[in-house]
């Protein structure tokens, strides 16, 4: 989660995330202050990539989350976020998958 600010200066928080969806299709997800919604359900308009490649989807979370945070910079936030890894994504599904 990201924090940052609005065109009217509140604060907002911007959640990335990358998920399995069915179909062995891989999401990324992108919601802006979802703590503020009725439903912890991501929309259909959350999604800004689906694919069948774990590379190219990691790619593509780590080009939204680099986004996000030269707009936080530029309205003089220094967040820090660690990119997306390959290991940080399978350690999930394999603990799923394989019961540990």
């Amino acid at each position: 989660m990201l924090r940052g600010v609005d065109d009217a200066g509140n604060e907002e928080h911007v959640v990335i995330w990358v998920e399995r969806k069915a179909g062995a299709l891989w999401a990324v997800g992108r919601a802006l202050n979802p703590e503020r919604r009725n439903s912890h359900e991501p929309r259909p308009d959350d999604y800004i990539f689906e694919g069948f490649e774990l590379a190219d989807t990691l790619e593509q979370a780590n080009a939204a989350l680099e986004d996000d945070l030269t707009v936080s910079e530029g309205d003089g936030r220094s967040e820090q976020c660690r990119p997306f890894t390959r290991a940080e994504v399978l350690k999930p599904l394999e603990a799923w998958f394989f019961g540990r």
